[in-house]
């Protein structure tokens, strides 16, 4: 099933979500961490702070594990809503946001 998700970033962790997303932490966890750096590569900033990416996921509970296992330690607020499909979004790119966080 793929999902719609919006959430809010935990600002004081931004450093040690962007450092697990690109040394390699992220994509080995199984089963779904390939698809979790996908998705935050996919995801969108906008003005008001919100995150918004789709992501596919086969939990009976939208993203139970990962939400375990990394987006609950890095994000609040966070809702899903099933889709067809993959969907861009309008703001800027996440990755690169974390990339310039201070």
């Amino acid at each position: 099933m793929i999902y719609l998700v919006n959430a809010r970033l935990k600002t004081k962790t931004s450093c040690e979500l962007l450092a697990k997303l690109t040394d390699g932490t992220v994509s080995s966890q199984k089963p779904d961490g390939q698809e979790i750096v996908a998705s935050m590569n996919r995801a969108r900033i906008d003005d008001s702070g919100v995150v918004r990416w789709s992501e596919l996921c086969f939990c009976s509970t939208p993203l139970a594990h990962e939400r375990a296992t990394v987006y609950d330690q890095h994000f609040t607020d966070l809702e899903t809503e099933e889709a067809d499909a993959h969907m861009e979004f309008e703001g800027q790119p996440f990755m690169e946001y974390l990339r310039h966080a201070d």
